[in-house]
């Protein structure tokens, strides 16, 4: 008796749902489904609201953390230009970690119940719904959570004057990314640069989602050899 294969109820809360798909998951998930009107992801109206949140929620929490970290930074004794240089060191950093984990983490394979309902949460629901606008940003409080090792591990490697502004950079690398994203779905740009990477990310959706890891920019896949090819893309 061959055994029915599992199909998921877009009707009902899908994040204890896509677990069951197994094997299939991977191959579900990256066939997008395209409507601004989001899936309902827990039966609980509080885990609910959580998974939800505007994309100006970003700026305005994380801008005047970044402020402050570089101002920080200015009293234990560092210049303005030195700041200024630390924060563009941190912007940098970003974009590194913004490729890396996008690549390496966010398109992990999966096939275990816990392993695909992690990833859906992570990023595969991005990838199934890409135009769910409440959930393209990443929620504040798991930003916060997540900024607690990355912060250590800057005080571990950098001098006490330059790690705030240098974390600073980074979180505002943050922002510029998630604003990015959010505008590359939900904008419409009619030339230039801001089209252009429009094209790019939308590339990666609709097409070729193996490559064109990079969000703000395709440097990284430029380097690592992840950048698709012109007919692709």
């Amino acid at each position: 008796m061959v055994a029915t294969p599992f199909t998921v109820d877009l009707n009902k809360p899908l994040v204890f749902q896509v677990g069951h798909l197994g094997k299939a998951y991977d191959d579900w998930v990256h066939k997008p489904i395209v409507s601004k009107e989001g899936p309902r992801f827990f039966a609980n109206d509080f885990l609910e609201f959580l998974t939800r949140t505007k994309w100006w929620v970003i700026p305005m929490v994380w801008l005047p953390v970044t402020c402050w970290l570089v101002s920080l930074s200015v009293r234990m004794g560092l210049t303005p230009p030195q700041a200024a240089l630390a924060v563009v060191g941190g912007i940098f950093i970003w974009t590194l970690m913004e490729y890396l984990l996008h690549r390496f983490l966010f398109h992990i394979k999966t096939k275990s119940y816990c392993a695909n309902t992690l990833h859906y949460l992570l990023h595969g629901c991005h990838h199934k719904h890409p135009m769910d606008g409440l959930r393209l940003v990443f929620p504040p409080a798991a930003t916060a959570i997540l900024c607690v090792p990355l912060w250590n591990m800057f005080k571990l490697l950098t001098p006490p004057s330059i790690t705030p502004a240098l974390f600073g950079g980074t979180l505002l690398g943050y922002v510029m990314y998630d604003c990015t994203h959010y505008y590359l779905h939900h904008g419409k740009p009619s030339k230039g640069y801001s089209r252009d990477l429009k094209r790019y990310h939308l590339n990666h959706h609709f097409r070729i989602q193996s490559e064109g890891f990079g969000i703000t920019s395709s440097l990284w896949d430029r380097v690592f050899g992840t950048l698709p090819s012109t007919k692709a893309a």
